[in-house]
C-alpha cells in the first residue's frame, strides 16, 4: 500500500515538444506495483498547454482547479473544477490553461497490459 501526500511527490516539467508551463506528478504508477493504471497530476501555468498529440491509449481526466479548454481535434471544450474528460485512444487532443491561476487535473492512463505496445512513460516520463 502507498499512502503519501501528493506534495511529497516531485512535480517534474513535461519535456515533450510543444509543452509549455506543464508540470506532472506521477502519483501512482508501475513503480508502485499498480497493476492496471497510472494516476498523474498535471499542473498547467496560465497561458500554458500540453502538446497537441494522439496516442494508442485512453486518458481519463478529472479537473481539480482552474479553467481551460481541451481540444477534441480542432473543437475547444471548456473545462473547470468538476469537469470529467474521456479521451479515447488515437484521438488528437490538447489541454490549455485559459485562466489566471494554474489548471490542475488528475489523469489516469492504462499500463501496457492486454496487448498494448506503449506505456505512459513514452508520453509523460513517469517511471
Amino acid at each position: 500500500m502507498k499512502v503519501v501526500h501528493y506534495e511529497r511527490i516531485e512535480a517534474l516539467p513535461v519535456q515533450m515538444e510543444g509543452a509549455r508551463g506543464v508540470r506532472m506528478r506521477c502519483l501512482i504508477g508501475e513503480a508502485d506495483r499498480a497493476p492496471s493504471f497510472t494516476m498523474r497530476q498535471f499542473e498547467i501555468a496560465p497561458g500554458g498547454c500540453t502538446p497537441k498529440h494522439a496516442h494508442g491509449y485512453e486518458h481519463e481526466v478529472y479537473v481539480l482547479e482552474g479553467e481551460g479548454v481541451v481540444l477534441e481535434g480542432e473543437v475547444e471544450n471548456a473545462i473547470r473544477p468538476g469537469t470529467v474528460v474521456f479521451v479515447p485512444p488515437d484521438q488528437v487532443h490538447q489541454f490549455r490553461n485559459t485562466g489566471s491561476a494554474p489548471l490542475v487535473f488528475l489523469c489516469l492512463v492504462p499500463h501496457p497490459l492486454r496487448g498494448m505496445a506503449t506505456s505512459c512513460v513514452a508520453a509523460c516520463g513517469c517511471e
